[in-house]
Protein backbone atom coordinates (compact mmCIF):
# COMPACT_ATOMS: atom_id res chain seq x y z
CA UNK A 1 0.00 0.00 0.00
CA UNK A 2 0.95 3.75 -0.44
CA UNK A 3 0.48 5.39 2.84
CA UNK A 4 0.94 8.70 4.08
CA UNK A 5 1.92 9.24 7.57
CA UNK A 6 2.27 12.33 9.71
CA UNK A 7 3.88 12.62 13.47
CA UNK A 8 5.94 9.61 12.08
CA UNK A 9 9.25 11.05 14.27
CA UNK A 10 6.88 10.35 17.61
CA UNK A 11 6.41 7.91 19.96
CA UNK A 12 3.67 5.59 18.31
CA UNK A 13 4.93 6.75 14.97
CA UNK A 14 8.85 5.72 14.79
CA UNK A 15 7.65 2.19 15.58
CA UNK A 16 4.61 2.10 13.27
CA UNK A 17 6.38 3.38 10.12
CA UNK A 18 9.48 0.80 11.33
CA UNK A 19 6.76 -1.90 11.10
CA UNK A 20 5.21 -0.28 7.96
CA UNK A 21 8.39 -0.24 6.10
CA UNK A 22 9.25 -4.11 7.54
CA UNK A 23 6.09 -4.89 5.85
CA UNK A 24 6.95 -3.46 2.23
CA UNK A 25 4.59 -0.82 2.03
CA UNK A 26 5.26 2.46 0.34
CA UNK A 27 5.61 5.19 3.01
CA UNK A 28 5.60 8.93 2.41
CA UNK A 29 6.18 10.48 6.32
CA UNK A 30 4.85 13.92 6.17
CA UNK A 31 7.16 16.58 8.96
CA UNK A 32 8.24 19.59 9.68
CA UNK A 33 11.71 18.17 10.03
CA UNK A 34 12.51 16.48 6.91
CA UNK A 35 15.81 15.77 7.84
CA UNK A 36 15.77 14.36 11.49
CA UNK A 37 12.65 11.88 9.76
CA UNK A 38 15.17 10.84 7.29
CA UNK A 39 17.77 10.40 9.63
CA UNK A 40 15.38 7.88 11.27
CA UNK A 41 13.62 6.18 8.24
CA UNK A 42 16.97 6.70 5.77
CA UNK A 43 16.44 6.14 2.22
CA UNK A 44 13.34 2.99 2.58
CA UNK A 45 10.85 6.29 2.81
CA UNK A 46 9.60 9.29 0.93
CA UNK A 47 9.19 12.82 2.45
CA UNK A 48 7.31 15.75 2.41
CA UNK A 49 7.38 18.75 4.61
CA UNK A 50 4.22 20.31 3.91
CA UNK A 51 0.81 19.60 1.89
CA UNK A 52 0.33 22.98 0.35
CA UNK A 53 1.32 22.01 -2.95
CA UNK A 54 -0.57 19.03 -3.02
CA UNK A 55 -4.01 19.22 -5.06
CA UNK A 56 -5.39 15.94 -3.23
CA UNK A 57 -3.98 12.32 -1.87
CA UNK A 58 -5.33 10.63 -4.61
CA UNK A 59 -1.97 8.97 -5.14
CA UNK A 60 -2.52 7.23 -1.72
CA UNK A 61 -4.18 4.09 -0.50
CA UNK A 62 -4.08 5.24 3.17
CA UNK A 63 -3.84 8.10 5.75
CA UNK A 64 -2.31 7.69 9.01
CA UNK A 65 -2.87 10.95 11.10
CA UNK A 66 -0.69 11.06 14.80
CA UNK A 67 0.56 14.42 14.89
CA UNK A 68 0.04 16.40 17.66
CA UNK A 69 1.84 18.52 20.68
CA UNK A 70 2.45 16.24 23.52
CA UNK A 71 -0.16 16.96 25.60
CA UNK A 72 1.46 16.41 29.24
CA UNK A 73 4.85 17.74 28.67
CA UNK A 74 3.71 21.48 29.91
CA UNK A 75 1.16 22.98 32.45
CA UNK A 76 -1.98 24.27 30.40
CA UNK A 77 -1.33 28.28 30.22
CA UNK A 78 -4.29 29.42 27.41
CA UNK A 79 -1.41 29.63 24.88
CA UNK A 80 -0.63 26.09 25.39
CA UNK A 81 -3.82 24.62 24.96
CA UNK A 82 -4.09 27.13 21.76
CA UNK A 83 -0.78 25.35 20.65
CA UNK A 84 -2.59 21.64 21.96
CA UNK A 85 -5.60 22.23 19.94
CA UNK A 86 -4.00 23.37 16.73
CA UNK A 87 -1.13 20.83 16.32
CA UNK A 88 -3.97 18.27 15.97
CA UNK A 89 -6.81 20.28 14.12
CA UNK A 90 -5.14 22.45 11.80
CA UNK A 91 -3.31 19.23 10.17
CA UNK A 92 -6.54 17.33 10.64
CA UNK A 93 -8.76 19.44 8.52
CA UNK A 94 -6.28 20.08 6.01
CA UNK A 95 -5.73 16.34 5.62
CA UNK A 96 -10.02 16.21 5.44
CA UNK A 97 -9.81 18.86 2.66
CA UNK A 98 -7.43 17.28 0.57
CA UNK A 99 -9.03 13.43 0.86
CA UNK A 100 -12.30 15.07 0.34
CA UNK A 101 -10.97 16.95 -3.10
CA UNK A 102 -9.90 14.05 -5.02
CA UNK A 103 -11.63 11.71 -7.49
CA UNK A 104 -9.82 8.66 -6.06
CA UNK A 105 -9.10 9.16 -2.65
CA UNK A 106 -7.48 6.61 -0.32
CA UNK A 107 -9.76 4.19 1.42
CA UNK A 108 -9.27 4.77 4.77
CA UNK A 109 -7.85 7.19 7.83
CA UNK A 110 -6.74 6.11 10.91
CA UNK A 111 -6.75 9.21 12.85
CA UNK A 112 -5.13 9.80 16.57
CA UNK A 113 -7.59 10.81 19.34
CA UNK A 114 -6.73 10.40 22.86
CA UNK A 115 -8.59 8.28 25.79
CA UNK A 116 -9.10 11.85 27.48
CA UNK A 117 -12.15 12.02 24.90
CA UNK A 118 -14.53 10.73 27.80
CA UNK A 119 -13.13 13.01 30.46
CA UNK A 120 -12.74 11.96 33.60
CA UNK A 121 -14.77 8.65 34.42
CA UNK A 122 -14.65 7.32 37.70
CA UNK A 123 -14.87 3.83 38.01
CA UNK A 124 -17.59 3.25 35.53
CA UNK A 125 -16.56 0.63 32.74
CA UNK A 126 -15.54 2.97 29.58
CA UNK A 127 -16.38 1.38 25.97
CA UNK A 128 -16.94 3.16 23.29
CA UNK A 129 -20.39 3.96 23.61
CA UNK A 130 -19.41 5.66 27.06
CA UNK A 131 -21.29 9.45 27.43
CA UNK A 132 -17.62 12.27 27.73
CA UNK A 133 -17.58 14.08 30.30
CA UNK A 134 -17.04 18.07 28.79
CA UNK A 135 -13.85 18.92 29.93
CA UNK A 136 -10.40 20.11 28.37
CA UNK A 137 -9.72 17.27 27.09
CA UNK A 138 -12.74 15.71 25.51
CA UNK A 139 -13.05 19.16 23.76
CA UNK A 140 -9.60 18.61 22.44
CA UNK A 141 -10.60 15.64 21.18
CA UNK A 142 -13.88 15.97 20.50
CA UNK A 143 -13.45 18.43 17.60
CA UNK A 144 -10.32 16.63 16.58
CA UNK A 145 -12.42 13.71 15.73
CA UNK A 146 -15.26 15.56 14.00
CA UNK A 147 -12.57 16.92 11.48
CA UNK A 148 -10.94 13.58 10.92
CA UNK A 149 -15.27 12.42 10.01
CA UNK A 150 -15.30 15.23 7.67
CA UNK A 151 -12.99 12.97 5.28
CA UNK A 152 -15.89 9.82 5.95
CA UNK A 153 -17.38 9.27 2.30
CA UNK A 154 -19.11 5.80 0.72
CA UNK A 155 -14.97 5.45 -0.99
CA UNK A 156 -13.01 6.42 2.43
CA UNK A 157 -13.21 4.93 5.70
CA UNK A 158 -12.26 6.70 8.73
CA UNK A 159 -10.82 4.83 12.16
CA UNK A 160 -10.55 7.05 15.45
CA UNK A 161 -7.55 5.97 17.65
CA UNK A 162 -8.69 6.47 21.43
CA UNK A 163 -5.25 6.08 22.81
CA UNK A 164 -4.60 5.39 26.35
CA UNK A 165 -0.96 5.45 28.07
CA UNK A 166 1.47 3.84 26.04
CA UNK A 167 4.25 1.69 27.33
CA UNK A 168 7.27 1.95 25.50
CA UNK A 169 11.17 0.90 25.93
CA UNK A 170 11.86 4.55 25.03
CA UNK A 171 10.22 8.09 26.14
CA UNK A 172 6.43 8.31 26.93
CA UNK A 173 5.09 8.00 29.89
CA UNK A 174 7.29 5.76 31.26
CA UNK A 175 10.29 7.22 31.27
CA UNK A 176 8.49 10.35 33.13
CA UNK A 177 7.78 7.47 35.99
CA UNK A 178 11.01 5.56 36.06
CA UNK A 179 13.77 7.99 37.69
CA UNK A 180 11.87 8.48 41.01
CA UNK A 181 10.87 5.16 41.42
CA UNK A 182 14.05 3.68 40.72
CA UNK A 183 15.43 5.61 43.29
CA UNK A 184 12.62 3.94 45.46
CA UNK A 185 10.54 7.49 45.61
CA UNK A 186 7.62 6.58 43.94
CA UNK A 187 4.19 5.57 44.71
CA UNK A 188 0.83 6.60 43.61
CA UNK A 189 -0.78 9.65 42.81
CA UNK A 190 -3.29 11.28 44.86
CA UNK A 191 -6.00 8.77 46.20
CA UNK A 192 -4.75 6.12 43.72
CA UNK A 193 -7.85 4.87 42.77
CA UNK A 194 -8.25 6.48 39.02
CA UNK A 195 -7.57 4.08 36.71
CA UNK A 196 -4.61 4.28 33.97
CA UNK A 197 -5.76 3.10 30.66
CA UNK A 198 -2.37 2.01 29.44
CA UNK A 199 -1.42 -0.30 25.90
CA UNK A 200 1.88 -1.96 24.99
CA UNK A 201 3.76 -0.04 22.24
CA UNK A 202 3.80 -3.46 20.49
CA UNK A 203 -0.13 -3.67 20.96
CA UNK A 204 -0.54 0.07 19.65
CA UNK A 205 1.40 -0.80 16.54
CA UNK A 206 -0.37 -4.09 15.80
CA UNK A 207 -3.62 -2.58 16.54
CA UNK A 208 -3.14 0.38 13.41
CA UNK A 209 -1.76 -2.14 10.96
CA UNK A 210 -4.86 -4.36 12.18
CA UNK A 211 -7.42 -1.79 11.69
CA UNK A 212 -5.29 -0.89 8.38
CA UNK A 213 -5.50 -4.55 6.85
CA UNK A 214 -9.71 -5.08 8.19
CA UNK A 215 -11.64 -2.86 5.40
CA UNK A 216 -14.82 -3.00 7.56
CA UNK A 217 -13.63 -1.22 10.83
CA UNK A 218 -14.55 2.15 10.94
CA UNK A 219 -15.12 4.67 13.83
CA UNK A 220 -13.88 4.98 17.68
CA UNK A 221 -11.95 2.27 18.87
CA UNK A 222 -10.40 2.48 22.29
CA UNK A 223 -7.09 1.64 21.88
CA UNK A 224 -6.11 -0.29 25.69
CA UNK A 225 -5.34 -3.11 26.98
CA UNK A 226 -8.21 -5.03 28.33
CA UNK A 227 -7.84 -4.74 31.72
CA UNK A 228 -7.06 -1.21 33.56
CA UNK A 229 -5.71 -0.75 36.40
CA UNK A 230 -6.20 1.24 39.57
CA UNK A 231 -3.01 3.86 39.97
CA UNK A 232 -1.73 2.53 43.13
CA UNK A 233 -1.52 -0.87 41.03
CA UNK A 234 0.01 0.88 38.44
CA UNK A 235 2.69 1.56 40.73
CA UNK A 236 2.62 -1.13 42.91
CA UNK A 237 3.56 -3.54 40.09
CA UNK A 238 6.27 -0.74 38.06
CA UNK A 239 8.34 -0.75 41.95
CA UNK A 240 7.56 -4.91 41.81
CA UNK A 241 9.33 -4.92 38.71
CA UNK A 242 12.12 -2.42 39.56
CA UNK A 243 12.27 -4.23 43.10
CA UNK A 244 12.08 -1.11 44.69
CA UNK A 245 9.60 -0.05 47.12
CA UNK A 246 6.82 2.33 46.51
CA UNK A 247 5.32 3.86 49.53
CA UNK A 248 5.91 7.63 48.89
CA UNK A 249 2.29 8.91 47.45
CA UNK A 250 1.95 12.15 46.21
CA UNK A 251 -1.07 13.77 47.07
CA UNK A 252 -3.05 15.66 44.92
CA UNK A 253 -2.04 19.12 45.74
CA UNK A 254 1.35 18.81 44.88
CA UNK A 255 0.59 17.53 41.41
CA UNK A 256 -1.89 20.56 40.97
CA UNK A 257 1.04 22.68 42.10
CA UNK A 258 3.21 21.12 39.28
CA UNK A 259 1.11 20.65 36.65
CA UNK A 260 -1.47 23.18 37.33
CA UNK A 261 -5.02 22.30 35.22
CA UNK A 262 -2.72 19.62 33.31
CA UNK A 263 -3.20 17.90 36.72
CA UNK A 264 -6.01 16.21 35.54
CA UNK A 265 -4.04 13.66 33.59
CA UNK A 266 -3.09 11.99 36.30
CA UNK A 267 -5.74 12.57 39.10
CA UNK A 268 -8.55 11.46 36.75
CA UNK A 269 -8.85 8.39 34.61
CA UNK A 270 -10.47 6.29 32.72
CA UNK A 271 -11.75 1.85 33.53
CA UNK A 272 -11.78 2.13 29.23
CA UNK A 273 -11.91 -1.04 27.58
CA UNK A 274 -11.11 -2.11 24.01
CA UNK A 275 -14.31 -3.51 23.14
CA UNK A 276 -14.86 -2.83 19.47
CA UNK A 277 -11.55 -4.04 18.95
CA UNK A 278 -11.70 -7.06 20.66
CA UNK A 279 -15.37 -7.14 18.87
CA UNK A 280 -13.20 -6.88 15.72
CA UNK A 281 -10.84 -10.49 16.07
CA UNK A 282 -7.90 -8.51 17.46
CA UNK A 283 -5.31 -10.05 19.82
CA UNK A 284 -3.83 -8.17 22.69
CA UNK A 285 -0.29 -9.65 23.22
CA UNK A 286 0.18 -7.81 26.44
CA UNK A 287 -2.84 -8.75 28.40
CA UNK A 288 -1.70 -8.49 31.75
CA UNK A 289 0.20 -4.57 32.87
CA UNK A 290 2.90 -6.48 34.69
CA UNK A 291 3.88 -9.00 32.02
CA UNK A 292 3.96 -5.23 29.70
CA UNK A 293 6.01 -3.37 31.81
CA UNK A 294 8.75 -6.44 32.52
CA UNK A 295 8.84 -6.11 29.06
CA UNK A 296 9.16 -2.83 28.45
CA UNK A 297 11.79 -2.54 30.96
CA UNK A 298 14.39 -5.36 30.17
CA UNK A 299 14.15 -3.50 26.61
CA UNK A 300 15.04 -0.28 28.05
CA UNK A 301 18.08 -1.84 30.41
CA UNK A 302 18.96 -3.57 26.99
CA UNK A 303 19.33 -1.05 24.78
CA UNK A 304 21.50 1.24 27.78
Amino acid sequence: MRILITGATGLIGSSLTQRLLGLSHQITVLSRNVQRAREQFGEQASYWSTLQDQPSLDGFDAVINLAGEPIADKRWSKAQKERLCHSRWDLTEQLAKLINAGSAPPSVLISGSAIGYYGDQGQAVVTEDEAPHDEFTHQLCQRWESLALQAQSDATRVCLLRTGVVLAPKGGALAKMLPPFRFGLGGPIGNGRQYLPWIHLEDMVDGIVYLLEHQTLQGPFNMVAPYPVHNEQFAAQLANVLDRPAFLRVPAFAMRLLMGEAAVLVLGGQRAVPRRLEEAGFSFRFLELEQALDDVINQRAETR
